[in-house]
């Protein structure tokens, strides 16, 4: 097995606590996917491809060079098979959050039973891509929410 890890999510807007969990696992794995998927029960409020761009930057501006950073409109776990990933990244902020990706786990050791899931503690619990966007729509300052290039984006 590959020590290539996926970190995928919405990132609707990415956040401190996306970035993170990131850093985490790059010191752990050789090469980390940060991959913006389709979650059908979600709208997006950022393009996909101009969020790629904001993450890239944000990587680069915190010394994280092992990560590439992409958008994917298919299956997750197919994603992992295509790209020879070993592992699936994922933050925990609570038993809520465990319980949700145990299920999706299920379903993606299904497609990919290759797959190894390492779950990371977010030290941030509060801070949540949904939680950040209501502040923002009130336009309340989200500056210590999300890094630099991510806030650029929100703003324009």
């Amino acid at each position: 097995m590959s020590n290539i890890a996926i970190y995928p999510g919405s990132f609707d807007p990415f956040t401190n606590g996306h970035l993170d969990i990131v850093f985490k696992a790059s010191k752990l794995f050789d090469k980390v996917h940060v991959v913006i998927g389709v979650n059908a029960n979600k709208k997006r409020s950022y393009d996909s491809e101009e969020m790629c761009r904001a993450i890239e930057k944000t990587l680069a501006q915190n010394n994280i060079h092992n990560c590439v950073v992409y958008a994917h409109d298919g299956l997750v776990a197919e994603y992992t098979k295509e790209h020879n990933i070993g592992y699936m990244i994922r933050g925990l902020r609570n038993n809520l959050d465990y319980n949700y990706e145990e299920n999706i786990a299920e379903v993606n050791k299904l497609i990919n039973p290759a797959l190894e899931y390492v779950y990371f503690r977010a030290d941030n619990v509060a801070v949540s891509s949904s939680m950040v966007m209501e502040l923002h729509s009130y336009r309340k300052d989200i500056s210590k929410f999300v890094p630099e290039p991510i806030l650029e984006l929100m703003n324009r």
